[in-house]
């Protein structure tokens, strides 16, 4: 039977169960089903190079600059990244542009029988379709971002080039840990023999995590803050339209950077590529040029189609939202918004179920007002739950049925002085983009 595309969607996201909307069921502990798929499709992984990043935050856009700057040396380049904010395609890309309508919903026809026979979860044929598609194209390399974790993530059948790990911070506890050694041993898990490994941040707590795996596979280690320091303040960053114009320090000397993302957190997650790019062209081999690394970091919005990252989506007053979606993510979004010059901030604000919510709503300030809302999954918090939780931290607001509808009651009180900021969750982004 040949499904149209929406039947397709609608297959994935209705029978096959999806953790993003509805957590814990979905979530199958286990690389049995990602071998059974491999295998029956050919190991559609092992035909094309890649690049492996997985962390707690800014895995992401990690994925996405290196991309772009591998577009621009000229390779066809893949692209998979989770999760998808508008359209499921989102996930899968090559050089910028998401996969087919038609091919997606060819490779569920094809391959209904064999899924309905194993059934896997969303997340796991979602990168088997990703793998078949890149193989069938013939990419020269692939930029692949795990999921939740590491060790049992469904991407991390592959054999990458080079493995990446931007930071560790807490999210998804249940499942990876209570503590920041838990969740590193998780993500270490994509460290593989004699691939070599860069470690965004060194963190005291968790370095010895990351060393004992890479001296167990033999494989060099690199944690990119010890040799790459940015430079200036966050505000002297923020110097271009629609970019930042960063002067990152190494190896005793300056380059300046214009980077087409616009959150402070970038300049971290410019540092982790910086240092995966030296890595690539020192032992890897995959040679990145200085003009390919400058365009690439310049135009990754318009080579890769990133969205959700300190995006702007109006002017007067400014609307911001950002998909950052746990305390550490949430924390450095909270300190840009109170560098910008405001007068009052209007916050559209919802939650998913499963988070640590009183040290997120401690993170929020208490001076701007709140606009609570659901988003509209069924892992979404209850909105009433929400503002009830948020008063106990002297957070106020009112209550509204949709993301849209918080949105638009926003735009209604604010003034063109204002700032409205939207996120707390991933999927209360993608309602309004």
């Amino acid at each position: 039977m040949r499904l149209t595309y929406k039947q397709t969607t609608d297959y994935l996201f209705s029978q096959l169960p999806m953790f993003q909307r509805i957590g814990p069921p979905a979530y199958k502990a286990t690389l049995d089903r990602t071998y059974a798929l491999s295998h029956y499709l050919g190991k559609p992984e092992n035909a094309f190079r890649s690049i492996h990043v997985a962390g707690t935050n800014g895995k992401g856009s990690v994925s996405h600059m290196l991309a772009s700057v591998l577009q621009e040396q000229g390779y066809k380049t893949g692209l998979a990244t989770s999760p998808h904010l508008r359209d499921f395609r989102e996930r899968i890309k090559i050089n910028g542009q998401p996969i087919p309508k038609r091919e997606v919903a060819h490779f569920v026809s094809l391959h209904k029988a064999f899924l309905d026979h194993i059934n896997p979860s969303f997340f796991e044929m979602t990168m088997a379709m990703t793998f078949a598609w890149f193989a069938a194209q013939k990419v020269d390399v692939a930029v692949v971002e795990t999921g939740m974790g590491g060790r049992l993530d469904s991407s991390n059948i592959i054999t990458p080039e080079l493995s990446v790990i931007t930071n560790i911070g807490f999210d998804h506890v249940r499942f990876l840990g209570p503590d920041l050694t838990g969740i590193a041993r998780e993500k270490a898990g994509i460290i593989k023999e004699g691939v070599p490994v860069v470690v965004g941040l060194r963190q005291p707590e968790v370095e010895e995590v990351f060393h004992q795996a890479a001296c167990h596979k033999n494989v060099p280690l690199l944690f990119a803050s010890d040799h790459y320091k940015v430079t200036g303040n966050n505000s002297s960053a923020m110097s271009t339209p629609g970019s930042m114009i960063v002067d990152v320090k190494h190896a005793g000397k300056n380059a300046v950077y214009q980077l087409g993302l616009q959150g402070f957190y970038q300049m971290d997650n410019l540092v982790t590529v910086l240092a995966a790019i030296e890595m690539l062209n020192s032992t890897v081999k995959l040679f990145l040029g200085h003009d390919a690394v400058k365009n690439g970091l310049n135009h990754v919005v318009k080579n890769t189609g990133l969205l959700g990252r300190w995006q702007q989506i109006g002017k007067r007053p400014p609307v911001i939202c950002d998909a950052a979606h746990n305390v550490d993510g949430i924390r450095r979004v909270m300190a840009q918004v109170a560098s910008v010059p405001h007068s009052q901030t209007r916050m559209v604000f919802g939650l998913v179920d499963d988070k640590d919510r009183a040290s997120i709503l401690q993170c929020l300030p208490q001076h701007a007002h709140y606009y609570f809302c659901k988003p509209d999954i069924p892992r979404g918090l209850d909105a009433k739950k929400l503002a009830s939780d948020a008063s106990f931290f002297g957070l106020r607001g009112e209550v509204y049925h949709t993301v849209k509808d918080a949105l638009a009651a926003a735009k209604r009180d604010a003034s063109a002085k204002d700032l409205i900021f939207i996120g707390g969750s991933t999927f209360v982004v993608a309602e309004v983009i």
